[in-house]
């Protein structure tokens, strides 16, 4: 594949309850390079870990790929039988979980588990793996790695157990990684340890990496372009710069206005009125129109697409472009 070509190309993704029409995910479309960082933002609800599990192939049995594409180097992942899929998975693309103590198996060394995933799929031996295991926990930063290896999760911290996460990652050499909000239990400063890591290792394998997130500041710090989702649509893609130098749609300009400043007169935070509207309860129109301080009668009937106004930005809304007139004060 040419290196201008996307590794990850998602079209009109949607997926459904099964036995249903009621829609998780719909039509959404995004594509990722190599090296590249999107970030995908929201609130609890929009449909993140949904888009991440959709394309591991580990959607529950209650959800379904309705329509769409997920072309992974040019192939359509959804239309591969499943046992083609799951050897894709570890091997072409990898993840890493929200809450690493789950995903690990509790009854298994973790140094088992890193050596399990090179020995099925790349072929190694037992003791090619274990040394391989020792090389991936000192990449991972993980100290007296190979006494590691002997430990159990829960003789680990909320940290080591990540990296143990990103070292199963990166033990296949996966040219796509998926993370889904890996640093969201653990604490500020260890959050920071674990973001150093995923972009060093990012940059030096030239990896895609797809970061799930609800905090714009970790967005800010390694994103390359940034997709935000709401109640399962895509509001808004930009580039980073862009998103928070100019953000286009109302529901990114409230998410960015109810960031805490740390300079400037203390005030009230800004916060969003209302909620993510749940499975079953999706408004006719515009998803957002009932929480957005700009709704047009139109809002509420017409579901606006998604459509480029600027130089890689686009947005899904039917208000004219620009919003001079969206301040803060609107979101209080």
């Amino acid at each position: 594949m040419p290196e201008t070509s996307p590794i990850l190309d998602v079209d009109g993704l949607t997926t459904v309850l099964t036995g249903s029409k009621t829609t998780i995910l719909e039509n959404v479309s995004f594509s990722l390079r190599a090296g590249e960082v999107l970030g995908v933002v929201g609130e609890s609800g929009s449909g993140k870990s949904m888009l991440a599990l959709a394309m591991m192939g580990l959607l529950p049995k209650a959800i379904r790929t309705a329509s769409g594409r997920i072309s992974l180097d040019g192939e359509d992942l959804i239309r591969l039988p499943a046992d083609q899929w799951r050897e894709k998975r570890g091997r072409d693309l990898a993840m890493i979980f929200q809450e690493p103590m789950t995903a690990l198996n509790p009854v298994m060394r973790v140094g088992a588990q890193v050596e399990e995933v090179l020995r099925r799929r790349r072929g190694l031996s037992s003791s090619q793996a274990r040394k391989v295991a020792i090389d991936l926990f000192h990449q991972v930063e993980i100290p007296s790695a190979e006494a590691r290896l002997k430990s159990y999760p829960h003789e680990m911290s909320g940290g080591m157990r990540q990296r143990v996460m990103i070292a199963m990652a990166f033990a296949a050499d996966a040219r796509l990684l998926i993370a889904d909000e890996p640093t969201t239990a653990l604490d500020v400063t260890v959050q920071a340890q674990i973001l150093d890591l995923l972009r060093k290792l990012q940059k030096e394998r030239g990896l895609a990496l797809l970061f799930i997130t609800h905090d714009l500041g970790v967005i800010a710090d390694i994103a390359d372009t940034v997709l935000v989702l709401y109640a399962g649509r895509v509001a808004e893609v930009a580039p980073v710069r862009q998103i928070f130098d100019d953000p286009q749609h109302p529901y990114t300009k409230a998410l960015i206005a109810s960031i805490p400043k740390i300079e400037g007169p203390r005030d009230r935070l800004v916060t969003i009125e209302g909620n993510v509207p749940t499975v079953g309860t999706m408004p006719r129109g515009c998803r957002y129109a009932p929480r957005c301080p700009y709704r047009r009668d139109i809002c509420e009937t017409e579901a606006p697409p998604l459509r480029p106004v600027t130089q890689g930005q686009k947005v899904a809304c039917l208000q004219p472009f620009g919003f001079p007139q969206l301040q803060e004060e609107a979101f209080l």
